[in-house]
């Protein structure tokens, strides 16, 4: 009993050292090999070893406490009652520090695998993390692009505005030589109906000087012949 908890204790203790000390794919090994001891009916195993090494515990305090109780009834204890107290009180040591490392080195698992669960979200979070790097630089980008574009369009606008204010001055002085021009053709109208009308008079006198003309032939005529 004694040889056996001696190997056991030796085995939890290489397995809690290699659990603390990361060497090499050891402390994968262990971590796959206690997995697989919690797998299945596993934890049952280990939880009625454990039961059964606590009881036998609590037999050999009872013991060492008897031993101890008739030892003192007596004045002192025999050699016999000495190597049953000692051999009791040697399995207890050892059955307390199995069972204690054995609590230790399932809560460092339990500490390991939530420590690589936390890396493994880490390492999620900071791909993450640059992905959103990556696409807040790429819409940096485009929003320069996008103001880049915005001040052409505002410099093509300005140049429109100058443009369109170019063509209003242009159109507006149009506008007034259209305005000049309609009043010059307005007075040249009127100025033609003007001569028109003096071409219709000056002809009426032409007539009326070519009657006078003939009648004054006429006379002249008439006075010459004889009577």
């Amino acid at each position: 009993m004694i040889q056996l908890l001696f190997f056991l204790l030796f085995v939890e203790g290489v397995a809690l050292f290699l659990l603390l000390v990361n060497i090499g794919p050891l402390r994968e090994l262990v971590m796959r090999s206690l997995e697989q001891v919690k797998a299945g009916r596993g934890p049952a195993t280990v939880k009625t070893v454990a039961a059964t090494m606590s009881v036998i515990l609590l037999s050999s305090f009872l013991s060492i406490v008897k031993i101890q109780n008739k030892g003192a009834k007596l004045g002192t204890m025999s050699p016999m009652d000495q190597v049953l107290w000692r051999t009791h009180l040697l399995e207890a040591s050892l059955m307390g520090f199995t069972l204690f490392l054995g609590f230790v080195i399932d809560r460092v698992h339990c500490y390991l695998q939530k420590i690589i669960k936390i890396r493994s979200s880490v390492g999620a979070s900071k791909d993450e993390v640059e992905n959103l790097r990556k696409q807040h630089q790429e819409l940096k980008q485009r929003e320069e692009k996008a103001l880049r574009e915005i001040e052409q369009l505002r410099k093509r606008i300005a140049e429109m505005s100058e443009n369109l204010k170019k063509l209003k001055l242009e159109n507006e002085e149009k506008d007034k030589k259209v305005e000049t021009a309609e009043a010059h053709v307005v007075a040249l109208q009127n100025q033609s109906a003007d001569l028109l009308l003096e071409y219709d008079r000056l002809l009426e006198d032409n007539q009326n000087l070519q009657n006078q003309a003939v009648v004054h032939k006429a006379l002249n005529n008439s006075s010459k012949t004889p009577v």
